[in-house]
């Protein structure tokens, strides 16, 4: 988005709201709520009961915009830092790292709890170090020792668990003593992510079977948020959107890559080379162009995905193999698990994420109620880095260094403060 474009945006948006105000006299809760896979389209292709009426009395974002990989890891954890993903670390859902010799992997337990792969201060960790208590159930890095610090209240991921389960906790939090009580609490649901992969994004019926339910769920936690006396304000978001993949879309990894000496790890929409001899990468950059099909294969250096690749330039490789969109990469091992899903769930389509956020299929949502949010406000498509300063001047946190997130782009969906 333009500068120019981005000012007037928002300068509209702030005469819409000039003359909405709060009395600031009460401490102030967030409630962050994920719901993992909600493509930018689907309130409006399903209109679902609740999420629409919280949308009407609040501010609704025509989409947000996640940061590359659209992957579930990055961007939860670039929402909750502010933070793109090759500044915060998490530079994909799975990845190699030279330097520990490891590969990460959402899969693995032990890894996904370890606070040496996070870097920035999640929106939980810098509640924490100032004196304000946060609870989280689900979210990505929260189960993580980061900086010395987790929430005051974490649950270790289950997929298991019931929604409204995580939505009666949210009820006891918010019912605990003041001294006690979490201002800042995150929530997630894998629902439309789930159902998306299963069937791909353009099946209406299973898609909105899904999110009738979940948009239920969601109106019990809305609803009772009535009752509670505290001046709390929700957010919805999501971390990506989806696009149909055909099976007969399958790319086999395998037979690209080789004669490649080196380390693939991949996700999918994206593969990372990490070359046991880097200096063979122009070499190899020139063989891997020469095979046809529908994919492209970038250096990293040429900073085309990842903007900066100083922070975390081990983590990146020296190639990324990235597949157009609509087509996905799979071993072939994968080839037959996708085969047997396929069977299974009588479906030849099914659903993937991961490519260029350039793609409008790959946009999230964004919306916003409170009693300190605009009513009735839409603003334009914006970066999902900016949601972490907007979060964190509400609650009166002090802004760390070095975030990519920038506080006026947000701003003006809240209501001015009267004291």
């Amino acid at each position: 988005m333009g500068k120019l474009k981005l000012i007037t945006l928002f300068y509209f948006a702030f005469i819409i709201c000039q003359n909405q105000s709060y009395g600031q006299e009460r401490d102030t809760y967030v409630i962050l709520i994920s719901l993992d896979g909600y493509r930018f389209d689907y309130t409006e292709r399903f209109q679902p009961e609740n999420i629409s009426r919280f949308i009407e009395n609040g501010t609704a974002a025509t989409s947000m915009i996640p940061s590359f990989p659209t992957k579930t890891f990055p961007n939860h954890y670039s929402i909750a830092t502010g933070m793109k993903p090759e500044n915060h670390g998490l530079v994909n859902n799975s990845f190699f790292d030279p330097s520990k010799n490891t590969v990460y992997s959402i899969r693995d337990r032990s890894i996904v709890e370890d606070g040496y792969w996070y870097g920035g201060t999640p929106l939980w960790v810098l509640a924490e170090q100032n004196g304000m208590k946060a609870a989280s159930y689900y979210f990505v890095g929260s189960e993580a020792d980061i900086q010395g610090i987790r929430p005051s209240y974490y649950k270790n991921y289950d997929g298991g668990v019931s929604n409204l389960t995580r939505v009666s906790k949210v009820f006891e939090w918010l019912e605990l003593p003041s001294e006690e009580r979490p201002r800042l609490i995150t929530l997630y649901f894998s629902d439309m992510d789930d159902v998306g992969h299963a069937y791909g994004p353009s099946n209406d019926s299973e898609l909105s079977k899904k999110l009738n339910k979940l948009d239920r769920e969601l109106g019990a936690l809305f609803e009772g948020l009535k009752s509670i006396d505290l001046d709390i304000n929700v957010f919805l978001v999501s971390d990506h959107g989806m696009v149909d993949v055909p099976r007969q879309n399958l790319l086999n990894l395998d037979k690209i890559t080789e004669n490649i000496a080196g380390r693939i790890v991949n996700n999918g929409a994206l593969a990372h080379v990490y070359l046991d001899n880097p200096l063979e990468l122009e070499q190899v950059y020139l063989d891997l162009k020469m095979i046809e099909g529908p994919f492209d294969v970038v250096k990293v250096k040429d900073k085309q995905y990842y903007k900066n690749t100083d922070s975390y330039a081990n983590r990146l490789g020296e190639l990324l193999v990235i597949p157009d969109l609509g087509f996905y990469l799979a071993t072939s091992s994968d080839m037959m698990k996708y085969q047997n899903r396929a069977a299974m769930m009588k479906t030849e389509v099914f659903g993937e994420h991961g490519f260029s956020p350039e793609y409008k299929e790959m946009h999230a949502i964004f919306y916003a109620n409170g009693p300190q949010v605009c009513e009735g406000m839409k603003i334009d498509s914006f970066q999902n880095i900016h949601v972490y300063p907007m979060i964190a001047n509400l609650l009166g946190l002090p802004m760390p260094e070095g975030i990519d997130g920038r506080l006026e782009v947000l701003a003006p969906i809240l209501k001015e403060q009267e004291r």
